[in-house]
């Protein structure tokens, strides 16, 4: 009926897709972010406004449906520790292993489990080392600019 091919139009159908999908996820709000964004791909003034249309009517619709298609990731419930230190040996009567076990509650899709971590106090002070310095990332500029567009 459009004298092309199959291929052409999943292709077209893939990248319309492809194009509403993004811009989505991006969060364009404005219709100028929009156009300046499909001004590249080099369409007519008539199709880019088309193109405006159908975003902003099917983006709410496009968000829900990306939403419902995310992973639901476990999240956290509680956390339980211990400390275990081994003093001496049947054949080293001095020696001292420290272990950290931690319990780790979590809720995904409303059933609980458990994750059960063993490891030394200093892998264990690293890693806080390393998740206090990704949460004073979290306090720069352009990280709440990403966030403030995830969102």
């Amino acid at each position: 009926r459009l004298n092309v091919g199959a291929d052409s139009v999943q292709r077209g159908v893939e990248g319309l897709a492809y194009l509403l999908t993004e811009s989505s996820k991006l969060m364009v709000t404005t219709p100028l972010h929009f156009q300046d964004s499909i001004h590249v791909l080099g369409f007519s003034d008539e199709l880019n406004k088309v193109l405006l249309q159908l975003y902003l009517d099917n983006r709410k619709e496009i968000r829900s449906i990306l939403g419902e298609l995310a992973p639901k990731l476990p999240s956290y419930h509680s956390l339980e520790w211990r400390l275990d230190v081994q003093l001496a040996s049947r054949s080293l009567r001095q020696q001292i292993k420290p272990a950290v076990t931690i319990k780790l509650h979590l809720n995904q899709n409303e059933e609980q489990t458990a994750q059960v971590l063993q490891t030394d106090p200093s892998t264990l002070l690293h890693l806080i080392q390393q998740l206090e310095q990704a949460l004073g990332e979290m306090k720069t500029n352009h990280c709440r600019r990403i966030v403030r567009n995830m969102k």
